[in-house]
């Protein structure tokens, strides 16, 4: 009888105990990070750090491969602008393109990245496009030149934006060896590439190492329309 009623107080304590453990794992599963900008030349730190791109990819594929097809991703045309900004998917996802402005929209990217050009289209209407190759691709309106934006492909699904601050968290983070990648539009590609480095993540490692980031160039305010010619002054004087 005291052997059953001990046992009893045992599985009691221990069906107490698993939520917690549960927890300290989940817990122990996010990492964190920081990134710093810093001006080329003058040395100094910027006070904005958003939008700077981490993320990680397994060395020795200790992320489990998905199985299901990606979600679609979205990004909206409205009020003349790109919203987000900037959007980061995996490679091979489908981003949708629906437009919320009472007037036609022309989305192209010619340059680095996925190439493509979505015609004219009007208000309501939706377009998609599937980003299979990795990299940025930047974004312009062939109607609106005030309009840009970026989405960046990247191999993983482990992916973060910083804050201003520059701070990042990324979840669900089995323990194992990562390549650390980072990407930020006004940095020279040969240096992002150079800033990655490999991660030893284990159980309980929830701090990353402090990245530093040069900035050297900036992201162009002027640009040609997508047959490479400059914007017709006249369509500019349009109400849409």
């Amino acid at each position: 009888m005291k052997l059953q009623r001990r046992s009893g107080i045992l599985a009691f304590a221990m069906a107490l105990a698993l939520p917690a453990l549960g927890q300290s794992a989940e817990r122990a599963s996010e990492v964190r990070g920081q990134v710093t900008l810093v001006s080329a030349g003058a040395g100094v730190s910027k006070k904005d750090a958003s939008r700077v791109v981490v993320w990680l990819t397994p060395v020795n594929s200790v992320q489990p491969v998905r199985a299901t097809e990606r979600p679609h991703y979205r990004l909206r045309q409205r009020d003349k602008r790109f919203e987000p900004g900037l959007l980061v998917v995996p490679v091979g996802s489908v981003v949708d393109f629906p437009n919320a402005d009472p007037w036609f929209h022309n989305v192209f990217s010619l340059y680095r990245g996925k190439r493509f050009d979505l015609g004219l289209y009007q208000a309501g209407a939706q377009r998609s496009v599937r980003f299979d190759r990795p990299g940025p691709s930047y974004l312009f309106c062939n109607i609106h030149p005030e309009m840009t934006g970026v989405i960046l492909a990247v191999e993983s699904e482990l992916f973060a934006l910083t804050d201003k601050n520059g701070r990042y968290a990324l979840a669900g983070i089995a323990p194992g060896k990562y390549l650390l990648h980072v990407w930020y539009e006004n940095a020279a590609p040969e240096l992002l590439e150079a800033s990655a480095r490999t991660v030893n993540i284990e159980a309980l490692t929830r701090t990353l190492p402090v990245i530093s980031i040069a900035v050297t160039v900036q992201s162009p305010t002027e640009h040609k329309n997508k047959y490479g010619q400059d914007y017709d002054p006249d369509t500019l004087k349009t109400d849409y």
